[in-house]
């Protein structure tokens, strides 16, 4: 059960996991330990225990979360307002936007290659992000084919999985190559495709 702070100590909490996630995304997982946090946060050894009483284990999960939350906040406005195909197109070019700039030190990299998944507490984490991206998606979708701006018979969740897919494939190989293309290409094939899904013409 998680103890209720005040608002001075969720503020101190919160600043020793942005700090973790920093520190995390510069040098890797493997190469942080309690002391790097500490030094980059400016916190003793008792206020950290205060927090994370579990020690690295409590710190690297409360990191997950907020890494997770980066993820679909960087997204935001756009992420919540796909309602034309112009607002798709500007957060596909956010989408890029981010990802560009942050290279190896994206969260998503952070999640599922530095913190791992073989700890189901962490997987719980990714999957519940996954599942909301692809959620603001489906809503997306969902409006092109109530204002008929694609095929009603679209499968609205197919079409945001195929879109996250693309997403995170992209995002995958950029870290591998440096390579923005194959984000720029992946994104821009999906959402083509879906708009070229328009609705069947009517025969007079």
């Amino acid at each position: 059960m998680e103890r209720t702070l005040t608002a001075k100590g969720a503020a101190t909490r919160q600043r020793i996991v942005e700090g973790a996630a920093g520190v995390i995304r510069d040098r890797g997982v493997a190469s942080v330990g309690l002391d790097d946090v500490r030094a980059v946060t400016s916190t003793s050894k008792s206020q950290l225990f205060h927090y994370f009483p579990d020690g690295k284990s409590d710190l690297l999960l409360a990191v997950a979360k907020y890494e997770a939350e980066q993820v679909l906040a960087e997204q935001q406005p756009m992420l919540s307002d796909l309602t034309s195909w112009d607002k798709w197109q500007a957060w596909r070019s956010r989408v890029i936007e981010i990802y560009d700039r942050q290279r190896q030190h994206c969260p998503l990299t952070a999640l599922t290659a530095q913190l791992g998944l073989d700890d189901p507490a962490t997987r719980a984490i990714i999957t519940d992000m996954y599942d909301r991206w692809q959620a603001y998606l489906v809503t997306g979708v969902q409006h092109l084919k109530d204002h008929g701006e694609i095929d009603a018979r679209v499968d609205t969740g197919q079409a945001a999985a195929a879109i996250l897919s693309a997403v995170s494939g992209g995002a995958t190989m950029l870290l591998a190559t440096d390579r923005l293309s194959y984000l720029e290409v992946a994104l821009t094939e999906a959402l083509e495709g879906l708009r070229r899904s328009v609705p069947p013409a009517v025969d007079p």
